[in-house]
């Protein structure tokens, strides 16, 4: 009976390779840029991923991501990130290196907080994809775009200003 359920889970695993293979056969992949843009108020982005590629916060392109060379629906960027809620506590501290700037940093990283969202990848035109870009804005929701025109450009589709401020209640 034990080998008959090996020999099965083994047939499975075979056939579930094989089908990825399949789907993905046709979909050349290439590596791409990751970056991030913060427009909370007052908070910092300690670090973010995006379906497991992981980048520091802060701005600035890091390496990398890997997304298909061309969009396909369904295309979609799992989040998962830590935000620090008060980053210019720092400057309040003791000497660094000391016990008490230790104790005081541990106080300060209980208080991260981290968070998860799903979203879609919108569409990018032929190969043009720059990269993942993400935004995030209050409530913990979270944008991307691939475009290729940076932030605060006319030509670029996220319009949310920067600075804002976390509302009393989120919507749902």
């Amino acid at each position: 009976m034990r080998r008959l359920t090996g020999f099965i889970q083994g047939v499975v695993s075979v056939l579930g390779l094989a089908l990825a293979g399949c789907s993905t056969a046709d979909s050349e992949m290439a590596a791409g840029s990751i970056s991030d843009v913060n427009h909370m108020e007052g908070t910092a982005i300690n670090w973010f991923s995006v379906n497991g590629y992981r980048a520091s916060g802060g701005g600035g392109e890091q390496c990398c991501i890997i997304l298909p060379t061309k969009w396909r629906p369904g295309l979609i960027a799992n989040i998962e990130w830590e935000m620090d809620p008060d980053p210019y506590a720092y400057s309040k501290w003791p000497r660094l290196g000391s016990e008490r700037y230790r104790i005081a940093q541990e106080k300060h990283a209980a208080k991260y907080q981290r968070h998860r969202a799903s979203v879609e990848i919108p569409e990018w035109p032929g190969t043009e994809s720059c990269g993942l870009k993400v935004h995030f804005l209050p409530c913990n929701q979270v944008k991307v775009t691939t475009s290729c025109w940076g932030y605060g450009s006319p030509n670029n589709p996220i319009k949310e200003a920067r600075n804002l401020k976390e509302p009393a209640v989120c919507p749902k």
